[in-house]
């Protein structure tokens, strides 16, 4: 293919993915196929030359000029742990071969020629987080890693990785700017178009084009009486007026918005690319736009920083509900009404779809081969208009809503369990209302499997599996009068047999001793320490949340829950005995900068957590975004 002279070669990437010391994986987005060589710096001045051919690097087109490339390099001979290894990307465009300092030199450290990377030895340091929202009012909390990079000089004191824990995007929470973007950066790439079945809008062009576009999505849904749930549930957004509210009037339905929403979160190159306008709005709708274009300005300015910090530091993800639409199979009746309407499966769909091949196929390559040559034939189905083939997309997408191997482990010291909360669900049977487990029966049995003879364990649960317990009390009380989704009652204890079978799993004498529990999805930090009773070799157990990225939780509100819930659940109290910790002892950690003892920590920024030889948790810190210095949770008094 022909380059494109007013593109770059290089739209998004290197990310670096799964990293281990006979595997390396990288993801790229580039405006052309290219067949780059990779370069690798650790055995003194000449380096290993890796050509990129065959299935060392799988690339898939997403439009006219966009295409993801997955590099996936098998090593004969390991990678040496904790040293650094600096890396190239020789592109070999029409003038002459380029590398990273040519075509993407903001990713680059000051006094660096390339990036570098290091495979530690054991995961002794990591990074973690969720719940990145870009027009959210807080600054964007993976620049907390760029600064630690940026002052970290040693092999040894670098994060092993950072795990993103869900909400990377938010699908159905989108900005009128960011909106506006997305549309002008699918015309400028040429991404694929689609026909939409159900919906009073024909197709992707007429989506984009029409006056509702913006803001007012919820009126592009048929008038029928059997979408009024459907409309509320996608377009309207669920009145949420304890906890928080979704604003979904600019929820992403098409494949290419979810697309080009990944290309826009992730990188700078692609705003340099459109210049997108204000559309025609009323002047209510206006100054809301321009409220969001103030903070979508200040997100930009920073993608250069996070482009660097995802070339530089392994990066591992798993979806929670933002990234496909919230409150994502929360009970059967809400999948029994989203799947049963053509239109909001392919909304699902779509984002699953993006979901596949932006996160999920770099954490875990070998699970998704067959699904990967069904979107290569979806690929393959566009006409000479960039239409995709619809028979070839929702087969897709029924094979993806149908696969159960999102989940995945990393055969590291201590070993990682990363667990799919989503979509193998325990649905409830004496009530199609009420929220779901977050893991079916046959899911948890698995785990069991996985964690057996391990001494140690780090397990990454979108949601903490020991939350608040007043939060989590208030959720039962509204799913028990039939309202889960006014509170996203979504937590490990609201389902009798998942919390049971959890539970037991922990006790069970073979699993591991020491489990860290790494969380997000709630808004806010915290750190609980737990001993379950009633076992001999009793496990011992650290519940670490921390969210958002770039969201934070109300804060008064915050305040009145973190007060209310030491008053009502403190040791004495009968309360504890009507939740299901009753065999449990809890410590939380109050933070170090904590000014009233407050236990939940309400900051935009990451999770630090820094492990001992045994897969303990040594020192649990959070990084503020805003700047002020990393807030420590210490040990505390027992609970």
């Amino acid at each position: 293919m022909p380059e494109n002279p007013t593109l770059p070669l290089v739209l998004a990437g290197p990310l670096l993915r799964r990293l281990e010391p006979s595997r390396l994986v990288m993801w790229l987005v580039a405006s052309q196929p290219l067949q780059p060589d990779l370069l690798l710096y650790y055995t003194g001045t000449i380096p290993v030359e890796l050509p990129l051919e065959g299935q060392r690097c799988r690339i898939v087109p997403i439009g006219q000029h966009a295409f993801v490339h997955l590099i996936d390099v098998k090593l004969d001979t390991p990678l040496p742990v904790d040293e650094t290894i600096g890396y190239d990307l020789i592109i070999h465009s029409a003038s002459e071969p380029q590398r990273i300092a040519d075509w993407a030199p903001h990713l680059l450290y000051d006094g660096k020629q390339r990036p570098d990377f290091v495979v530690r030895a054991q995961l002794d340091n990591v990074l973690h987080g969720s719940c990145r929202k870009p027009h959210f009012d807080a600054a964007d909390g993976l620049l907390c890693a760029d600064r630690l990079l940026a002052a970290t000089h040693s092999a040894q004191a670098r994060p092993a990785l950072l795990m993103m824990s869900g909400d990377q995007i938010y699908a159905d929470d989108v900005a009128g700017p960011m909106l506006r973007a997305i549309h002008a950066l699918i015309t400028r790439l040429g991404l694929f178009e689609e026909r939409l079945e159900g919906a009073v809008v024909e197709d992707s062009t007429a989506l984009y084009e029409h006056p509702a576009s913006y803001y007012h999505r919820a009126d592009l849904l048929p008038e029928i009486k059997s979408n009024e749930t459907l409309r509320e549930r996608f377009f309207g957004g669920a009145s949420k007026p304890i906890f928080t509210s979704s604003n979904a009037d600019n929820h992403l339905v098409t494949f290419a918005e979810v697309m080009a929403m990944y290309l826009l979160v992730w990188s700078p190159v692609c705003w340099t690319l459109i210049d997108p306008q204000p559309p025609a709005l009323t002047p209510e709708r206006q100054q809301r736009y321009d409220d969001e274009q103030a903070r979508i300005r200040e997100f930009v300015a920073g993608l250069g920083q996070v482009a660097r910090v995802l070339a530089h530091l392994p990066s591992l993800m798993i979806f929670d509900d933002h990234d496909i639409t919230d409150d994502w199979n929360l009970s059967a009746q809400w999948e029994e009404s989203a799947y049963g309407h053509p239109f909001s499966r392919r909304i699902i769909g779509n984002a699953l779809i993006g979901y596949l091949l932006c996160q999920g196929w770099g954490n875990n390559p070998d699970a998704f081969n067959q699904i990967m040559e069904g979107y290569q034939g979806l690929a393959n189905s566009a006409d000479s208009d960039r239409y995709l083939a619809s028979p070839q997309q929702d087969a897709l997408i029924g094979e993806l809503l149908r696969f159960q191997n999102w989940h995945y482990a990393l055969p590291s010291t201590p070993a990682l369990v990363v667990l799919d909360t989503r979509t193998r669900r325990w649905r409830s049977e004496r009530n199609l209302k009420r929220p779901s487990g977050l893991l079916d029966w046959e899911a948890l049995s698995e785990l069991q499997q996985v964690l057996l003879d391990h001494p140690s364990v780090i397990i990454v649960s979108p949601a903490p599996i020991f939350g608040v317990k007043l939060i989590e009390t208030v959720q039962r009380v509204f799913s028990w009068l039939g309202y889960p989704l006014l509170v996203d009652a979504e937590n490990w204890m609201a389902h009798r047999g998942a919390a049971q079978v959890i539970l037991n799993i922990f006790r069970h004498s073979r699993t591991p001793g020491h489990y860290v529990i790494l969380s997000g999805d709630v808004h806010y930090s915290f750190v609980y320490e737990v001993l379950i009773r009633q076992r001999q070799r009793s496990p011992h157990l650290w519940q670490i949340t921390s969210s958002g990225i770039k969201n934070q939780f109300p804060r008064r509100l915050l305040e009145i829950f973190d007060r209310l819930n030491r008053w009502l659940y403190s040791p004495r109290s009968p309360l504890n005995w009507l939740t299901k910790r009753r065999r449990m002892e809890v410590i939380p950690r109050t933070p170090a900068h904590s000014k009233a003892g407050e236990r939940l920590w309400n900051s935009a920024g990451l999770g630090q957590v820094f492990f001992n030889a045994q897969g303990q948790p040594e020192r649990i810190f959070q990084l503020n975004a805003d700047g002020s210095p990393p807030t420590e949770f210490p040990r505390g008094q027992r609970h």
